[in-house]
């Protein structure tokens, strides 16, 4: 049994996210993110789904810091692109975090597809290693459509061209609060919580 967690990123705000997911579920365990742990391991995405990526960094940060450790990839997936960029949306457009020419060469491949055709989601693969080897995976999904151009400046990514289901804002559009609730992000973490509460041997207050 533990009651200590790295999640493994340098972003202060999924570790925030996580850590407020965590103790809204009444999981008693002290989250950190990678800015505790000097030399961790930039970890290369090779695998094929969301899921393999994210366990092939939570397997390498869990064996870098001898911590259960958790991480996440995700990307937006686009129905006509059949799935794509998928696991290459950091990169779509040949380097990695350029998200102003992603997001201009999704809305250029797709500039001709009426609005019935523009469906889009944003996917999430959320995992949990421990230092024993056991692991495991959940995966979260925001379903939306594609506008024609962006809007909004929050958020990041493909933000500002994502319209959630039943919604009129862009993700940019939303406020921080409302991404959060029902983000792809966001739904991974909160499904992937019973397993880090059973494989913690830790039980909710």
């Amino acid at each position: 049994m533990t009651d200590r967690l790295v999640l493994a990123t340098h972003n202060a705000a999924k570790v925030v996210e996580l850590r407020r997911i965590l103790a809204a579920a009444g999981v008693p365990v002290a989250l950190s993110g990678l800015d505790e742990f000097p030399g961790a391991p930039e970890v290369a995405e090779t695998g094929l789904t969301f899921a393999e990526n994210a366990l092939l960094k939570a397997r390498a940060i869990t064996a870098f810091t001898g911590l259960p450790a958790v991480s996440d990839d995700s990307g937006l997936c686009v129905d006509v692109l059949n799935g794509m960029p998928g696991i290459f949306s950091a990169r779509w457009a040949g380097r990695h975090g350029d998200d102003p020419a992603n997001l201009d060469l999704v809305l250029a491949q797709i500039a001709d597809i009426a609005e019935p055709g523009r469906g889009a989601h944003f996917a999430c693969a959320a995992a949990l290693a421990l230092p024993d080897g056991r692991e495991g995976v959940a995966e979260g999904r925001l379903d939306g459509s594609l506008t024609f151009a962006p809007r909004g400046t929050g958020g990041f990514g493909y933000d500002p061209i994502f319209v959630p289901d039943g919604g009129q804002q862009t993700t940019a559009e939303l406020s921080p609060a409302a991404k959060d609730a029902i983000s792809h992000r966001g739904r991974a973490f909160r499904a992937l919580v019973p397993v880090i509460s059973a494989e913690l041997g830790l039980a909710p207050a």
